[in-house]
């Protein structure tokens, strides 16, 4: 078998890519190969629905398909060589005779080409995460969907950079025309999001941790929990569940567990509970807690108990009251020390107080506006966002989202006249509520978002962080800073087109960049 090769996260070897046996995720050869081969099965797929027509099968299959492929979701090359069985089937049954295409054939491409090419398929698996998640509460987007076939027949052509240039820019596109579904997904299922203060200690008694970014397993284990005596603890891109109404209603849904996910290997050390994981960012599991560990969805990993689509959580509920939890309260801190974080300042809740922050701007007392978030990572370079968060003016106000708020949402910064200082708007998928705020205030000052006194710090560890990015390049937003490193997938070519164009920045030091800003 050939040896691996995979440079679509942050943490990629070298900064260039992984090979050989094993990435630095923790991802083998096998799973990688598989992996790739999934992807060439999907690109045959596409090119099926192109001739033929799509079925819901195969737009369940594109999702499932290309979300199985991001950073951190699936080490089992069983079932990735299921899933891809499953694919070549339902190619076959639409149009017989399509032939798939070798994704390796785009990591030996022209460097730019490659590149472009990467930017694509990573921005959509990313996307295929928020699409799925949005899929599995009811709602879907045809436009979104219909993106993934065209998205992944461009993957097969024989195309130059000035062709590939726009698919990028809609990649981006379809991303937020995605992020917008999945945000009247959630808030119609659960409410708008309320500002929450959430406790980071476990109380005593038994409980479950539940990682990954899908509200609605949660709402089934709250639901099945409800009246057990085991309590509900979030954990990293879960702690957003916390602001929305209808999850709030359950009175077991206590607190956060931990934080970022880099983190969860020292964390879950001995913990006396389950875990359940529903989406990414699942690392390698180790032996002190690998038989409490449990997932479902598209998470996948050896010898772990997979709850299927049935969604029943009695193994996860039996394990709980196994476990028994802690004897005595358990205190936990964040990043920086607090007991306690706060959440859901989504874009109804900011926009709420409009008025107010447009009044404090106009009278000198805000100056400038910080989204400082994203995807968090092990780097040591990271602790570069909560420098910058402590070095931020009193007179300014950040915004935070993803697992990057971790670096700095237990921090103290104060408020300017009630409004705090951090605001934490929710998962990766909320990038569309910083956006939506951004359009309103630029409407409130009768100027476009790039002359608002707004800068984007963000860091990017996987591929929804990519689509993320290309969401904000579509939207035509400019002088964007990114760590802690830039993409190994991004070549020299690309980099300057998007300096030229976007005045992307990789960051430096706290200092040196608020004094950019700043002047």
């Amino acid at each position: 078998m050939d040896k691996m090769f995979c440079f679509q996260c942050q943490q990629t070897a070298h900064n260039t890519g992984c090979e050989g046996r094993c990435g630095v995720c923790g991802k083998k050869e096998d799973t990688a190969n598989a992996q790739d081969n999934l992807t060439s099965s999907l690109i045959g797929l596409a090119k099926a629905v192109k001739k033929c027509g799509a079925t819901k099968t195969s737009d369940e299959l594109i999702l499932k398909g290309l979300f199985t492929t991001i950073t951190n979701v699936n080490f089992y090359t069983e079932t990735v060589e299921k899933l891809t069985a499953e694919i070549e089937n339902e190619k076959n049954s639409i149009c017989g005779g399509t032939e798939n295409y070798d994704v390796k054939k785009i990591w030996e491409d022209n460097e730019d080409i490659r590149s472009l090419k990467s930017l694509i398929l990573f921005g959509m698996r990313g996307m295929a995460a928020y699409a799925y998640h949005a899929f599995a509460l009811g709602y879907t987007d045809k436009d979104v969907t219909d993106f993934f076939y065209e998205g992944l027949c461009a993957l097969a052509e024989e195309n130059t950079m000035e062709k590939l240039l726009p698919v990028v820019l809609k990649t981006g596109e379809a991303n937020f025309n995605c992020m917008a579904l999945l945000d009247k997904a959630n808030t119609e299922s659960y409410g708008n999001p309320v500002p929450t203060e959430v406790p980071l200690t476990i109380e005593k008694g038994p409980f479950i941790v539940v990682s990954g970014h899908d509200l609605h397993d949660l709402k089934l284990l709250l639901e099945q929990t409800k009246d057990k005596g085991i309590n509900i603890y979030t954990h990293s891109e879960m702690l957003p569940a916390h602001g929305y109404p209808e999850l709030k209603k359950y009175k077991h849904l206590k607190g956060n567990f931990g934080t970022a996910w880099q983190s969860q290997q020292s964390e879950f050390h001995n913990i006396p509970a389950p875990i359940l994981f529903t989406t990414n960012c699942l690392m390698p599991v180790r032996q002190s807690y690998a038989d409490r560990v449990f997932t479902t969805s598209v998470v996948s990993y050896p010898e772990l108990v997979h709850i299927g689509e049935d969604k029943d959580f009695t193994p996860v509920i039996e394990k709980a009251l196994e476990c028994g939890g802690y004897k005595e309260d358990h205190p936990m801190t964040g990043i920086n020390g607090g007991s306690t974080v706060m959440t859901g300042f989504a874009h109804n809740a900011v926009l709420e107080n409009a008025g107010k922050i447009v009044d404090l701007v106009k009278k000198g007392k805000i100056k400038h506006f910080f989204l400082v978030g994203g995807c968090d990572g092990a780097a040591p370079g990271r602790s570069y966002y909560t420098e910058f968060a402590k070095k931020t003016p009193m007179d300014t106000i950040i915004l935070t989202l993803a697992c990057g708020k971790y670096r700095i949402n237990d921090l103290d910064l104060g408020n300017i006249e009630g409004l705090p200082r951090i605001m934490d708007m929710g998962q990766c998928n909320d990038a569309y509520s910083a956006v939506k705020v951004a359009l309103a205030l630029a409407e409130a000052f009768n100027c476009s978002v790039n002359e608002l006194p707004l800068t984007l710090v963000l860091s990017w560890y996987e591929q929804k962080a990519v689509a993320i990015l290309l969401s904000l390049l579509y939207l035509g937003i400019k002088n964007i800073y990114l760590g802690p490193t830039l993409p190994a997938f991004v070549s020299p070519n690309v980099l300057n087109f998007l300096v030229e164009n976007y005045n992307i920045s990789p960051i430096s030091t706290p200092e040196e960049d608020l004094k950019k800003i700043l002047g």
